[in-house]
């Protein structure tokens, strides 16, 4: 026998109406509960990777410290930056346990490159500021998702069937290859912000 269950509670409700419909939320285990289990109390665990990896650009954020004009001319300067960027899935579990090496070795294989857990970005970027403003570094860092689903199988059967399966799984971490987005913005320095960084 085998169950399906999507990562969404309204989904996992469907399937479940769908493949057994006597079931209740206590019949059938959590995603927690089920990728737990994988290749840690399983015959084997699978993940089946769906579609191509998708490439985005992360939200961009302030990187650095500001840097304050306090002269009556134009000046050019550096602001040194480091930022960091890590995995994150669907379900919120850390990606070191078993299921996560599942998929990352599904993921190499799949799409012929390693899946990154993290990367951090270390610049200087030059800002030319104008008398009297404040300039800012901005940074967004480029990442890829890929998707799937899980198929488990037991030797005994956990909650009444052998196979379960993990819908609609979702995973992102940093690109293997970085080209983030690093902007700068310059505007006029507060009141508050000329008495505290010009004197």
């Amino acid at each position: 026998m085998y169950k399906r269950i999507a990562v969404s509670c309204a989904s996992a409700v469907a399937v479940a109406l769908l493949v057994a419909p006597s079931a209740s939320a206590a019949d059938e285990p959590t995603v927690r509960e089920l990728l737990e289990k994988c290749d840690n109390g399983t015959d084997s665990c699978v993940f089946h990777p769906e579609g191509e990896v998708e490439y985005y650009q992360d939200t961009s954020k302030e990187v650095g410290a500001p840097v304050f004009n306090c002269t009556d001319r134009d000046q050019q300067m550096s602001v040194a930056w480091s930022d960091s960027s890590a995995e994150s899935n669907s379900v919120g579990l850390s990606m070191s346990t078993s299921f996560g090496e599942v998929f990352k070795v599904t993921f190499k294989a799949t799409y012929g490159h390693e899946w990154r857990s993290e990367h951090t970005e270390s610049q200087t970027t030059f800002i030319t500021v104008r008398p009297g403003e404040v300039g800012q570094v901005y940074h967004g860092a480029k990442m890829q998702k890929a998707k799937g689903t899980y198929e488990l199988h037991f030797e005994d059967k956990f909650y009444d069937h052998y196979i379960w399966y993990v819908n609609d799984f979702e995973a992102s971490g940093p690109a293997d290859d970085q080209g983030g987005t690093v902007t700068q913005s310059t505007r006029p320095m507060t009141d508050e912000e000329k008495a505290d960084n010009c004197g």
